[in-house]
C-alpha cells in the first residue's frame, strides 16, 4: 500500500455540505470535487466552501458524469462519500434488487466507485436500509462492494454520541482498498439542547433576520465551539405562525405536546408527537425538512412560543455559527434536514484517519 498523506474527497449527492464541512474538520481531508442536482443546495455549498469544484446537474446525464470523473482525476480524488437517494429498498422492490429504477442513483455511486477506483469509501443511508428485506438489500450492497474487491465494515451510527446535540440514527459503509475500519464508536455523554440554543432563546415568532449581531454571551462549552471565528449571527429568524398556531403553542407547557390541547384542537395529524416541545435537558429527536412547522412534530421551542429557527436547527445538525445557508425558507429548511451532521462525519474522518496512520507507522 501506497502512502497516503491526504485525502482528496468527491462528495456525490452532496446537499449543502454537511458531510464534506464534517470531514475538513480533519486537516488530512478536503473536498476537491462536489456534486448535487439542486441549485439552491450548491450554491450553499460553495459560497461556504469555495475551494471545491461544484457540479451542478443529474449524475446520471453523460456530459454531467464525464465532468464528474475528468475533475476528480485531474484533482487526484482518492475519496468518495455520500448518501444516494434509495427508494427502491421494500420487500416490493427486491424482485428487482440493485436493478430497481428506483436505485439508480445509488447504483451511480457504485459505479463511480468502479469507475475511480479511490481508496477510501464512505455511504450515509437511512437506517431501515439494514433491514430491510431481512437484510437482503444489505447483503446484495455488500456483495458488489466486495466485488469491486473493496474490504467493507457497516453499520448505524447515532449522532448524539459523537457531540451532536440530536439522536439521529443513520447507516454507515466504510469501504477500503487495503485494510478494515471499522465505525467509530462515540461516548456516552450526551449534548443537550440547553447546551445547544439556550444562548438563542429570545426571538418570539416573525422575529430575527438573515444577519444581525449576537446579542447574548455563550453559555455552554458547546456554544462557544459553534460561535468560534463568527462575527455575525446568521439565518436565525422565527417562522411567523399563525394566531391559531400560536394559541395552541401557549396552551403547550414545557416537554409537552398534542396531549396537553382540547381534542377539538387535535386537527388531521395522527401522530402522538405533533406540538411536541424540545426538552431542554435532553438531545433532540431527528431533525427534518419541516423542523419549522409545529404541527409536524417535536421541534417547538423548548419554552418560547414558537418553532426552531434555521440556525437553532443548524446547532442541533452541528453545523457552527460560520456556515451560512442560502435561499429561500423552503430550500434553507431542506438543507438543514438532510445534512449529514458535521461532528458525525468529523468522527467518521478521524477514525479513517488513525486506521491508516497506524497502518502506515
Amino acid at each position: 500500500m501506497c502512502k497516503i498523506d491526504y485525502f482528496n474527497i468527491l462528495d456525490l449527492f452532496c446537499g449543502a455540505g454537511g458531510f464534506s464541512y464534517g470531514m475538513h474538520k480533519n486537516p488530512h481531508f478536503h473536498t476537491v470535487v462536489a456534486v448535487d442536482f439542486n441549485e439552491k443546495a450548491a450554491d450553499t455549498f460553495k459560497r461556504n466552501m469555495p475551494e471545491a469544484e461544484v457540479i451542478t446537474g443529474d449524475i446520471t446525464e453523460a456530459d454531467i458524469k464525464s465532468s464528474i470523473i475528468k475533475e476528480s482525476k485531474a484533482r487526484k480524488v482518492n475519496m468518495i462519500i455520500g448518501g444516494p437517494p434509495c427508494q427502491g429498498f421494500s420487500m416490493k422492490g427486491k424482485k428487482l434488487g440493485l436493478d430497481d429504477p428506483r436505485n439508480y442513483l445509488f447504483m451511480e455511486y457504485l459505479h463511480l466507485v468502479e469507475e475511480l477506483r479511490p481508496e477510501v469509501f464512505v455511504i450515509e443511508n437511512v437506517k431501515s436500509l439494514l433491514n430491510t428485506a431481512g437484510g437482503w438489500f444489505r447483503d446484495e450492497i455488500l456483495k458488489y462492494i466486495e466485488k469491486l474487491g473493496y474490504k467493507v465494515q457497516y453499520g448505524v451510527l447515532n449522532a448524539k454520541r459523537f457531540g451532536v446535540p440530536q439522536a439521529r440514527e443513520r447507516a454507515i459503509f466504510i469501504g477500503s482498498k487495503n485494510i478494515d475500519i471499522p465505525l467509530p464508536e462515540g461516548k456516552d455523554a450526551v449534548v443537550t439542547v440547553r447546551d445547544a440554543i439556550s444562548d438563542l432563546a429570545y426571538l418570539q415568532s416573525a422575529e430575527g433576520a438573515f444577519e444581525q449581531d449576537y446579542v447574548t454571551e455563550s453559555m455552554s462549552d458547546y456554544q462557544s465551539l459553534m460561535r468560534k471565528d463568527s462575527n455575525y449571527l446568521y439565518n436565525h429568524k422565527a417562522s411567523a405562525h399563525s394566531e391559531k398556531a400560536l394559541e395552541k403553542l401557549s396552551m403547550i407547557p414545557p416537554e409537552k405536546g398534542k396531549e396537553c390541547l382540547p381534542e377539538k384542537l387535535w386537527g388531521k395529524q395522527k401522530f402522538h408527537t405533533t406540538w411536541g416541545r424540545l426538552v431542554w435537558d435532553d438531545v433532540s429527536p431527528t431533525i427534518d425538512t419541516r423542523f419549522d412547522t409545529p404541527s409536524n412534530g417535536t421541534n417547538s421551542h423548548p419554552e418560547l412560543n414558537r418553532a426552531i429557527t434555521p440556525r437553532e436547527a443548524a446547532r442541533l445538525q452541528s453545523f457552527d455559527d460560520k456556515f451560512i445557508f442560502y435561499g429561500s425558507k423552503f430550500y434553507i429548511r431542506s438543507q438543514i434536514g438532510n445534512a449529514v451532521p458535521p461532528l458525525l462525519a468529523a468522527a467518521i474522518a478521524d477514525q479513517i484517519w488513525e486506521m491508516y496512520r497506524n497502518e502506515q507507522s
